[in-house]
């Protein structure tokens, strides 16, 4: 995301758009964030409080609202896994998306890049600037260079041209430390590094280091993703396994329940069909509700038995929707997740309550995923659905 906590806090307040805003660097605080027009000052991450006010006096400091910054977070990373379920999340902020099993589906990388820049726009209101290689370092490195608001690709064979003679500074987890270090031996651009032997680069440096400074300077570092990740940084974030779900920012905001309701049996059966397709069942249903001023809250229920059939998904969010009227606003976007994820047993694994009869929802739901598969995915829909 370009400058997250600070897009975040200002999106909603016109009239600090163009002005320098930081969050946190209050009273001997640490900036965590600085928007573009305060990083034009020379303002950045991690400057004390009073070293940025010194470099502008006009500064606007906010406080951080982890509140909010968590749930846009997840629903970002939610939209991110419309795309592709290898998603290694790295930060709040920040993500690596493995789309070689997407482009039949999506488009080359780039397109990719381009309709989910255009979905975290329209659905939270900020920017984001995306990196496409195929080691992670050489993806971060792009992404960099990418931003404000950009997309930049480094195929293998520009790598030389392109990343060679930058400042070693550049290379990806290369601090201010090791880059004044590497300076003082005359290592002044990725190049400097290249050229010399990995021996060499480890009597200097030391093994580890020498050793992965040489593989990042030639672009070789993985290129394989963990999907999960940053749940111990407490970003809440963790195995996407763990639950599943679906958001849409409406055409228009709106008070009218039967419009949201149409809006959550759509999110809820895709949903459910994503569960059917992994074999997976979950116990916890949740909605999220964005109001046209952004704010978001989230409700959640628990079922008596872990499902994956459609209707159950729906009457549960249904159920919290309704809990939510009236209405304090129009609504922006809804979305819909089904939690507590475990295995799927056999069918028939279900325990029936006495005298309970199964309504048949669940061979309906798997019909209609056969049609699906065979037709595509608009060959059955619900009759509510259909205009």
């Amino acid at each position: 995301m370009d400058a997250f906590y600070a897009s975040v806090a200002i999106r909603d307040r016109p009239e600090l758009q163009d002005v320098p805003v930081v969050v946190g660097g209050g009273h001997r605080g640490v900036v965590l964030s600085a928007n573009y027009p305060a990083r034009r000052y020379g303002i950045r991450s991690g400057m004390s409080g009073v070293e940025a006010r010194r470099l502008c006096p006009r500064l606007v400091a906010v406080a951080p609202d982890f509140d909010v910054l968590r749930p846009v977070s997840k629903a970002i990373m939610e939209t991110f896994r419309q795309f592709t379920p290898v998603v290694e999340v790295m930060s709040l902020d920040e993500a690596f998306l493995d789309v070689r099993g997407a482009t039949k589906l999506f488009g080359p990388p780039v397109l990719i890049a381009e309709r989910i820049r255009a979905r975290v726009r329209a659905e939270h209101g900020i920017t984001c600037s995306v990196g496409i290689a195929t080691a992670i370092s050489v993806a971060k490195l792009a992404s960099r260079r990418a931003k404000p608001d950009g997309v930049l690709v480094i195929a293998p064979e520009q790598f030389v041209e392109i990343v060679h003679p930058l400042d070693v500074g550049e290379l990806y987890g290369v601090g201010e430390a090791t880059r004044q270090r590497l300076h003082r031996l005359g290592l002044m651009t990725v190049g400097d590094v290249a050229r010399i032997p990995v021996a060499e680069l480890r009597r200097m440096l030391g093994g580890h280091l020498g050793g992965h400074l040489h593989t990042l300077a030639w672009g070789a570092d993985r290129s394989e993703l963990s999907p999960g990740g940053a749940g111990t940084f407490g970003f809440g974030e963790g195995v996407p396994e763990g639950s599943m779900g679906a958001q849409h920012t409406l055409g228009a905001d709106t008070r009218d329940r039967d419009v949201l309701a149409r809006e959550l049996l759509r999110l809820s059966s895709r949903v459910a069909g994503r569960l059917r397709a992994a074999g997976k069942v979950g116990r916890t249903v949740a909605i999220t509700i964005r109001w046209s001023d952004f704010r978001t809250i989230a409700r959640s229920r628990t079922l008596p038995e872990p499902t994956d059939v459609t209707s159950d998904v729906y009457q549960a969010a249904l159920l919290l929707l309704d809990e939510a009227f009236p209405l304090r606003s129009g609504v922006r976007l809804v979305g819909v997740r089904v939690e507590g994820l475990r295995p799927r047993l056999e069918l028939g694994s279900r325990q029936l309550v006495i005298g309970e009869r199964d309504p048949g929802w669940p061979d309906a739901d798997r019909a209609v995923d056969r049609a699906t598969d065979r037709f595509g995915s608009s060959a059955v829909r619900r009759g509510s659905l259909l205009r």
